[in-house]
């Protein structure tokens, strides 16, 4: 499961010219911490939109096969399709996998030092101490 999300994040926040994308972070050991730190709703709502967007290039390209088999620019079509899309429980869905990407996303080093604030401390593992 966590493959598939990787790729649903990666997909919604790729890299530019000047920006490092999802893949330039540690997504893999980002989900880790997430599905265990995160409320089991929230987590469920990150794989209900992960396999949303997985399904949906039928809606948003026309073309019947799972976003993992798109080409890099029909990828980022469809990311920018189905974040729009009217269907209000499709966009919504996939907006909370975009959430996750975010978080991933803005705690990356080389992403907080390209937007010029500081860089985080080393988590200290205190969050959960039960």
């Amino acid at each position: 499961m966590n493959t598939l999300i990787r790729h649903v994040l990666c997909a919604l926040m790729p890299a530019t010219e000047t920006m490092p994308g999802m893949e330039d972070a540690d997504v893999d050991a980002f989900l880790v911490r997430f599905k265990r730190d995160s409320a089991p709703l929230l987590w469920v709502g990150v794989v209900a939109g992960s396999v949303i967007f997985l399904l949906t290039p039928i809606l948003t390209l026309g073309l019947p096969v799972p976003s993992v088999l798109l080409s890099a620019r029909l990828l980022d079509t469809h990311a920018a399709k189905i974040t729009s899309h009217p269907v209000y429980l499709l966009r919504q869905g996939v907006f909370v996998a975009r959430l996750a990407a975010g978080l991933c996303w803005g705690g990356n080093p080389a992403v907080r030092q390209r937007l010029g604030v500081p860089v985080y401390e080393p988590d200290p593992g205190t969050f959960r101490t039960s």
